[in-house]
């Protein structure tokens, strides 16, 4: 899905179509609304130079934007795009504080359908830097004969007072080039607050990876000290995650593109972006990314709805790669709430986000791409998982065939061309998890009387917790009531299938709701963990017998490639491998 968002704006910070009789055009604001957008000096470090103009640049409906830094950004900033561009009156109006064509003169600025709407951006970097914009509309009719405008304002290099801007012809096919050079130069203190030179740009190179990712139709480079860093072709999300990371996320990833109505409020959300597998992991949560239409956001219900999405394919402790769009209407977002335009207000929150969590959930359900794992002969490499990489069937175990054990807890079994190593206990985990899941889905879960009822003493938070959620706990199995000075008393536990879990167990659900996991999660959680005990262990005796039921069991799994847990359960040798180890032809 591309994400509709109706960019007002140009190459700065003041051009747009506002929609009314004179499209295009600059004006200052009013007073009263300058009051109401007005965030005191936005420029606190380079990286917010580039975040204010690729906002405009976007705004101006650019397919490419080039971003060239020299540095840790405070000696040379340049940001180049394809997008509408200005013509001379608007163009020296721009650097004029307040003055913008993405609101009209008393327009509210809440539901703008652009991103950088404040009209002190290049006024502010103009205070803080030399500036140098030049521009052209393409009003000029043949290129050659087109002649575009260069405008240049800022602190003077004596620092004695402010230059007048300097406006002059310049040549320039459609399109907005700005230049910022000296940043801080007047405020030491400023720049000496900066962190190193790789700190500075690090921040930088994640900002565009963010709107790269976001905006995936649009073409983005990154130039760092005369060396490209990023390059992503705007032809999709999954080559823009190809040009922010690298050919193997790309590869081991899946798009994602739904709508769904929510009744509240009767609007509807588009969830769009590209989810990475979840065998594509990072152990920080710097790799979910988010916007709302277009703009990167942060948000820590979206994010942890994405992540709720993945549920218990993750590993854990691990995190997902992935960068998710949520477009809404504008009117339902108010993006004046943070000065860096980081943030947003964003009406029908919780709603918002069962519905990101629900596309995330369906799409990696769903994935049907086999990963092929390369052929390798070091000790080095570890072997891949068989199947799908959130852990969904692509094949079937009907043609294989057991041929016995290895450390009394591995099943060998041949197929076809490969040998399968299956770990035992994480299949009969999967096995046991998803009848769990699949007995107890519409109904409570069996609960076992525990006599004489045991006793727990609770952490203040813990007790606080179980006075919240007395609810859930009774749901997933849990009776409890209070026995004084923070000690509760158990009087049933979870039972399903007469595995009775420990009383003690309480305390793992109280730290998954503690946690913000909603019920459902908590309820899984609870599953994956009974699954776990009555599962084989290392040890167990388990024959060709044993290892065609669990095939076989395998087979009915919805996803028998992973345990509850995350874990792979099945390992892939080809016969090649072998072949190439013994120096054979096979």
């Amino acid at each position: 899905m591309t994400t509709e968002r109706k960019r007002e704006g140009g190459g700065s910070d003041s051009e747009g179509d506002t929609g009314d009789e004179a499209p295009d055009r600059v004006r200052r604001l009013d007073p009263a609304t300058v009051d109401r957008i007005a965030a005191g000096e936005v420029i606190t470090r380079p990286a917010r130079v580039v975040a204010e103009l690729v906002d405009n640049a976007l705004d101006a409906g650019a397919s490419r934007v080039e971003i060239t830094v020299d540095g840790d950004g405070t000696d040379r900033i340049r940001v180049a795009d394809d997008g509408r561009g200005m013509d001379r009156a608007d163009a020296r109006l721009a650097v004029e504080r307040h003055a913008t064509s993405k609101l009209a003169p008393d327009a509210d600025p809440v539901g703008v359908g652009s991103l950088g709407f404040r009209g002190e951006a290049l006024a502010a970097i103009a205070d803080a830097a030399r500036l140098e914009v030049t521009t052209d509309d393409g009003g000029g009719g043949d290129v050659a004969d087109a002649v575009g405008t260069r405008v240049v304002v800022g602190p003077r290099s004596d620092g004695d007072g402010d230059d007048a801007p300097d406006v002059s012809d310049a040549g320039r096919a459609r399109g907005t080039t700005v230049v910022v050079r000296d940043l801080f130069s007047t405020r030491p203190a400023r720049r000496e607050s900066l962190a190193g030179a790789r700190a500075e740009f690090a921040r930088i190179s994640a900002l565009v990876a963010d709107y790269a990712l976001a905006n995936p139709e649009v073409a983005f480079t990154l130039e760092h000290d005369g060396s490209t860093t990023l390059s992503t072709p705007g032809t999709g999300v999954v080559d823009a995650l190809f040009g922010v990371y690298d050919r193997e996320t790309a590869s081991q990833s899946t798009e994602v593109s739904a709508s769904v109505g929510i009744e509240k409020g009767g609007i509807t959300v588009d969830v769009s972006g590209a989810l990475a597998y979840p065998s594509v992991t990072r152990a920080a949560r710097d790799h979910l990314r988010v916007s709302v239409n277009g703009r990167p956001v942060r948000d820590d219900r979206l994010a942890g709805a994405v992540r709720a999405g993945y549920g218990r394919l993750l590993p854990d402790g691990r995190e997902p790669v992935a960068a998710v769009d949520v477009a809404v209407p504008p009117e339902r977002v108010d993006p004046n709430v943070h000065p860096a335009k980081r943030e947003v207000g964003l009406q029908d929150a919780d709603a918002v986000a069962e519905a990101v969590e629900s596309v995330v959930s369906d799409a990696l359900t769903g994935a049907d791409l086999r990963r092929k794992a390369t052929v390798d002969t070091d000790l080095e490499t570890a072997l891949e998982p068989v199947g799908e990489d959130d852990g969904s069937r692509s094949a079937a175990f009907a043609d294989t065939e057991p041929i016995g054990t290895f450390r009394d807890l591995y099943a060998l079994v041949e197929s076809g061309d490969e040998l399968l190593v299956i770990d035992s206990h994480a299949a009969h985990e999967r096995v046991n998890y998803e009848r769990l899941a699949r007995a107890f889905e519409d109904e409570a879960v069996p609960t076992a009387a525990v006599d004489p009822p045991a006793t727990l003493s609770l952490s203040a938070g813990e007790a606080a917790a179980a006075e919240a959620h007395a609810e859930t706990l009774d749901a997933l199995g849990f009776e409890t009531e209070p026995f004084g000075g923070g000690t509760i008393r158990v009087r049933t536990v979870p039972a399903p299938f007469g595995r009775t879990a420990d009383p003690d167990s309480l305390r793992d659900a109280l730290a998954a709701l503690s946690e913000g996991e909603s019920p459902r999660d908590a309820r899984e959680r609870l599953l994956a963990d009974l699954a776990c005990h009555p599962s084989l262990k290392r040890g167990d005796a388990i024959d060709r017998t044993a290892i065609r039921a669990l095939l076989d069991r395998l087979d009915e799994c919805e996803r028998p490639f992973a345990c509850p847990h995350g874990r792979p359960t099945v390992l892939t040798v080809d016969e090649a491998t072998f072949a190439a180890g013994f120096e054979r032809d096979r």
